[in-house]
């Protein structure tokens, strides 16, 4: 098998084409709620503290003070963006929620579907609906 073949079977199962659609879509779904954190939570938060801007916050390890963080990189110095750190945080919160709840839907849709199957017994077979009825008029006294 040549290894271009083998290269298009292994594109054209539906699991790979199913991976590549949820990393495409998590992307996209990663970008609003990045936006979701950075435009809509985060300023409420800010302004109940203070107006701080979480992204803005840090420190640097060479004891000396700059205005910005966009400063303290043009001047090379060794910084901890914490506040980066919080809006990454929140953001994984939000996702990691998101995730759950889609999971504890399909866990439940799963469920009612397994329980209707299971409330309603399939019928048997109808051989063995004419087997048990052999046996019965067999066993039978006469």
């Amino acid at each position: 098998m040549s290894l271009a073949k083998e290269f298009k079977e292994f594109i054209a199962r539906g699991n790979v084409i199913d991976l590549a659609v949820g990393v495409i879509i998590g992307a996209a779904f990663g970008k609003i709620v990045n936006s979701l954190v950075t435009d809509v939570i985060m300023p409420p938060i800010g302004l109940l503290t203070g107006r701080v801007d979480f992204s803005g916050l840090f420190f640097t390890l060479d004891g000396k003070a700059y205005d910005t963080i966009q400063k303290a990189k043009d001047a090379s110095a060794p910084i901890i963006a914490y506040g980066s750190f919080l809006n990454t945080i929140i953001q994984f919160l939000i996702v990691a929620a998101a995730v759950f709840l889609i999971v504890k839907v399909i866990n439940r849709l799963k469920r009612e579907e397994e329980a209707k199957t299971a409330a309603a017994p399939a019928e048997p077979p109808r051989a063995e609906k004419l087997l048990e009825e052999i046996r019965d008029a067999l066993t039978r006294p006469k």
